[in-house]
């Protein structure tokens, strides 16, 4: 495909991106509370759609079950995400991880200087994030724009572009940060900053800007 084509949709679409990174910057303002649950929507998203699961931790805001609710209570806000007996769990394993003196505490976990290093310690220590899903974390809360979220739609924009030559099966740690170092040069190469890309890519596959 021609990368042409691609910057006149980047034209087209620049000022609605960039109108909802802002947005994600945004959510850093906001409590505790909301950042975890930006957490628990890419604990969430795995092999899910993305609009069910956001409609789902939305709605385990609302009744509490989020924030308060045991594992039984939030597998049933998890009914159209695939694998809720899995990421229930890891919801209410991560509730406990940044909880202190009854509090949800996350921000403080975050060196928003140092991004790739926080990406590291989210996998680390939150079961369900592997390296694409804590990109995606930090990308919602406004610090993912030197991060690359290598979902389906952008591994095959990827090839559609030339940037890989084939979509990679498994995908290891020192494979990702290659792709996205790869990735990375691309957007240098067409001045579209990778978080930019990113939700065009994005938005080119499902119709719409989202999350």
């Amino acid at each position: 495909m021609a990368v042409k084509y691609l910057l006149k949709e980047y034209q087209s679409k620049k000022y609605q991106i960039k109108q909802r990174l802002e947005y994600f910057k945004s959510v850093w303002n906001q409590p505790d509370k909301k950042i975890f649950s930006e957490l628990c929507f890419c604990i969430c998203t795995p092999q899910s759609n993305a609009v069910y699961c956001d409609r789902a931790v939305n709605s385990l805001e609302k009744n509490g079950a989020l924030y308060k609710g045991d594992i039984t209570r939030i597998r049933k806000g998890l009914r159209a995400v695939r694998f809720p007996n899995n990421k229930s769990r890891y919801i209410f394993e991560a509730r406990d991880l940044f909880t202190e003196k009854g509090s949800i505490r996350i921000k403080s976990k975050i060196d928003t200087e140092d991004t790739h290093k926080t990406r590291l310690w989210l996998v680390k220590n939150v079961k369900g994030l592997g390296l694409k899903e804590a990109s995606h974390f930090l990308r919602n809360i406004g610090f993912g724009r030197d991060l690359a979220i290598l979902d389906v739609h952008i591994l095959r924009n990827m090839v559609n572009y030339k940037v890989i030559d084939e979509l990679p099966g498994n995908i290891s740690k020192a494979k990702y940060l290659l792709l996205e170092d790869r990735l990375r040069k691309f957007s240098q190469k067409i001045n579209i900053p990778m978080d930019e890309l990113d939700l065009l890519f994005w938005s080119s596959a499902t119709g719409h800007i989202f999350k």
